[in-house]
């Protein structure tokens, strides 16, 4: 006998899950449950019957079968103990919560342990509030930097103090009706406290010892600090601290231009202060098309953020509460010197106080979980998500991976993890959004590659924002013009890339984007624009023509 999970469309009460479950008995099915709510139906066939038979009855029940799963035998799973907890989750953010959500489902029974604030990196120290902050900085840029004649704004300093308060206030209330309110409603129990492995099923946590069946371990990453002399004398700041502080600097140097020195270092310049984002790399976001480098280079320049690429840290001190730091840049020396300084070059996994080796569960060269296609880690017993693992480090990759990672450990199924699409957003203004492989990735997985490259000042979106420093790029293979990729730098960009996403994932192509009529004056319209790019000349085209 096999076990299968097949959604379900269409049903919407008892009584449909009474006629899939006939449907499903008279072509021989065996231990069927139907829920209406899941949109799902599991049962078992015997040798020789196949799930495609099942959910040809389905349909002719006139419901709309469709993805099937198999699902492993819960003895497996149980592996022959009980254990106080079905589930164990140590942590608290998207990834804990999206798996204890997807547990409860199956009628497990979930604790969840958190050392510190409830709801993770992205509601508290993260997503929410940069974007909210950000989002102020644009309000006060524009008010001072407005690009159209005869409108008359300004603004004077920013008391930030008071825009932290509401930052925080904002944060209370998402953590709470996202994360410490859904405790109860869905009924998982939480425990404060630290949690350590004391062998391969148990972990001890305010002296007790909890064993489970299943582990997922789900701490997320703290703010790496570089190893540069002097730092660990130096009042720095990290993404987190930043974000708390209750008076804009005069001077902020940021070590670090990532997406997170990106952001913050344009934040706090949108806010007055005067910044210079440092790294080692020559160009800014090496690992991008070249193209999205150049306009984030360019748009950041011409908002007088000071880049200092190509950098040799020598050393940082402070004098009195000043910080300076001293660097080597093209073979000259050069001292940067800030009122504040912030720590952003990457993050470190949460995992030094876990006592891994005691659970069997190995650890990689940084710290970070290793973790196989299913989610799971070296021990059989505990699966790992989100960014304690160090792969794409964003919430919605954490909360898929946390439901993947429920579905295998108590689910019983033996889903892969699938991401070879992942849409990433920088929040600058203008905006960078990527999906699928860049011109040089597809190139080394043996494509041939044909391109099109589209500046923003051939969108009329951007035209009439008066805001045209930006670039589309479409990478496509050269013999299906199948889309491969897509890199947009422009205001809105992270919405856009979703459209981009799914020609990716669904493997349109160049002509289908042709075909598709786009909203005019629309930044997505740059996404047609920039197809239609590919053999021709669209400054010689009207208006809204293909």
């Amino acid at each position: 006998m096999k076990k299968y999970r097949v959604n379900v469309q269409g049903m919407t009460c008892t009584g449909c899950e009474e006629h899939v479950a006939v449907a499903l008995e008279n072509m021989g099915a065996r231990g069927i449950e139907v829920d209406f709510r899941r949109g799902e139906a599991v049962f078992e066939l015997p040798n020789g019957l196949e799930v495609e038979t099942a959910k040809k009855a389905i349909a002719e029940a006139k419901y709309q079968p469709g993805k099937a799963e198999e699902v492993q035998s819960q003895e497996m799973m149980q592996l022959g103990d009980e254990g106080d907890y079905d589930y164990i989750i140590i942590g608290s953010g998207g990834a804990a919560f999206s798996s204890a959500i997807e547990a409860v489902k199956y009628g497990a029974k979930v604790a969840i342990i958190e050392r510190g604030t409830v709801g993770g990196t992205c509601v508290n120290i993260g997503c929410v509030p940069s974007k909210t902050l950000l989002r102020a900085g644009e309000i006060n840029h524009l008010a001072k930097n407005n690009p159209f004649i005869g409108l008359h704004t300004s603004a004077g300093d920013v008391d930030l103090a008071p825009l932290i308060k509401q930052k925080n206030e904002l944060v209370t209330d998402l953590r709470n009706s996202k994360y410490v309110d859904l405790i109860d409603d869905y009924g998982f129990e939480l425990i404060k406290g630290e949690a350590k492995f004391v062998d391969e099923k148990t972990v001890e946590v305010n002296g007790m010892q909890l064993s489970a069946k299943r582990f997922l371990i789900a701490t997320g990453a703290s703010p790496a600090v570089p190893n540069i002399p002097g730092m660990d004398e130096v009042d720095y700041l990290t993404s987190t601290t930043l974000l708390e502080l209750k008076k804009v600097p005069k001077r902020l140097t940021v070590i670090g231009s990532g997406y997170i020195g990106m952001e913050l270092g344009q934040l706090f310049h949108n806010l007055g202060s005067e910044v210079t984002l440092m790294q080692r790399s020559p160009q800014l976001l090496k690992e991008y098309d070249p193209e999205v480098s150049e306009a984030i280079t360019q748009a950041l320049t011409e908002q007088g953020v000071n880049l200092v690429t190509g950098a040799s840290f020598e050393r940082i001190e402070q004098d009195g509460d000043i910080k300076k730091v001293h660097v080597e840049v093209n073979g000259k020396k050069r001292i940067i010197e800030a009122d504040q300084l912030l720590v952003a070059t990457g993050r470190t996994p949460n995992t030094a106080t876990l006592n891994l080796q005691d659970a069997g569960v190995e650890v990689g060269p940084r710290g970070e979980i290793v973790i196989d296609e299913y989610s799971k880690t070296t021990n059989s017993r505990i699966y790992a998500a989100g960014d304690v693992t160090l792969g794409s480090q964003f919430v919605y990759v954490a909360a898929y991976q946390g439901g993947v990672a429920a579905g295998n450990a108590i689910g019983g199924l033996n889903k892969k993890l699938n991401l070879e699409v992942i849409p990433g957003v920088t929040f600058t203004a203008p905006a960078i959004a990527t999906v699928g492989l860049t011109e040089q990735q597809a190139k080394e997985k043996g494509y041939e590659v044909k391109t099109s490259v589209l500046p923003l000042d051939a969108v009329p979106r951007a035209l009439v924002n008066r805001e045209t420093t930006g670039v589309f790029k479409l990478v496509a293979d050269a013999k299906t013009l199948k889309i491969l990729g897509a890199h947009v730098v422009a205001e809105n960009a992270g919405d856009v890339i979703y459209a981009a996403t799914l020609a990716v994932k669904f493997g349109l192509t160049v002509e289908d984007l042709r075909e598709t009529l786009a909203p005019y004056l629309t930044m997505a319209e740059g996404l047609k624009l920039a197809a239609l790019t590919f053999d021709k000349d669209v400054s010689k085209l009207s208006c809204c023509a293909g």
